[in-house]
């Protein structure tokens, strides 16, 4: 009986698939894959976290190099090395004029405030836990009209900015916003400078959410959720021109695109089921 398992264990190690990868190797996307447990996996040289049945993510960022690269150390020690291109993409220029000038250069005494804000953001960003919450799969915050888009550089009253990190559905304030996917809030803070009333959910692996101009918040931070719970409200806070959804994604400090998680936007409802708590 002894010798059978070690044969039966043995042809379904053999069984068991070295490297399994789902997605477009292109800036802005994510990429699913699986290994077999035990299984190291670097990505240019990073250390990517594996589950214990073998399940990663990687993040290619907005100006992610053309050049990728995959290694691979199997249980037994054998290493594998994986070349990848990461197709180029052109991005949309967004122009906005007649701002006021503080929307534009923020005013010398709120650096300090800003600088402790992006410390808040970029601790949950930076977030590396074990959940495996992003394998289900993503589906709209909310539904309507998308007015701006992943990637596009804002030129804010001819000056050149940031690009824009996330996608904005304009939508009223007061619209439910829901969990993309199962997660634990990493960050809820009602009104930072930027982005006002500000939510980030941590989906595990790095791969994170978040939501911005928010109206109200309907989580604390630790709160687990899961994919369709209500989560906030839509507004217009922090330095927003008007009632919007800003829904980012980033792989660590990787920024990548929601709208490919989600796919095309559907065309009715709020997108997502109802929360038990209602609204």
């Amino acid at each position: 009986m002894i010798g059978l398992s070690l044969v039966i264990a043995a042809a379904a190690a053999a069984s068991e698939p070295k490297l399994q990868l789902t997605g477009e190797w292109r800036q802005g996307n994510v990429i699913l894959g699986r290994t077999a447990p035990g299984a190291r996996v670097f990505f240019n040289a990073q250390a990517v976290r594996v589950s214990p049945q073998g399940q990663f993510v990687l993040g290619l960022d907005r100006d992610e190099s053309p050049h990728a690269e995959l290694r691979l150390v199997l249980p037994s020690g054998a290493e594998e090395r994986h070349a990848f291109t990461v197709q180029v993409r052109t991005y949309a220029v967004q122009r906005i004029d007649g701002l006021p000038p503080d929307q534009v250069s923020p005013p010398l005494e709120m650096q300090p405030r800003i600088a402790e804000e992006a410390r808040r953001v970029q601790a949950a960003r930076q977030r590396d836990t074990a959940r495996t919450d992003f394998t289900g799969g993503f589906i709209w915050p909310c539904r309507g009209p998308i007015s701006g888009v992943f990637g596009s550089q804002r030129i804010l009253n001819g000056t050149p900015k940031q690009p824009h990190y996330g996608v904005d559905v304009a939508v009223p304030s007061g619209t439910p916003v829901r969990a993309p996917a199962g997660g634990i809030v990493s960050l809820a803070a009602p009104d930072l400078y930027y982005t006002g009333g500000t939510l980030m959910i941590d989906h595990g692996h790095g791969l994170s959410s978040v939501f911005s101009h928010l109206s109200r918040l309907r989580v604390k931070p630790g709160q687990e959720v899961r994919q369709g719970d209500l989560v906030a409200e839509v507004g217009a806070t922090g330095r927003a021109t008007g009632p919007h959804l800003h829904w980012g994604v980033n792989w660590f400090d990787a920024r990548v695109d929601a709208a490919l998680l989600a796919g095309p936007m559907p065309t009715s409802g709020d997108g997502g089921r109802k929360s038990e708590s209602g609204d």
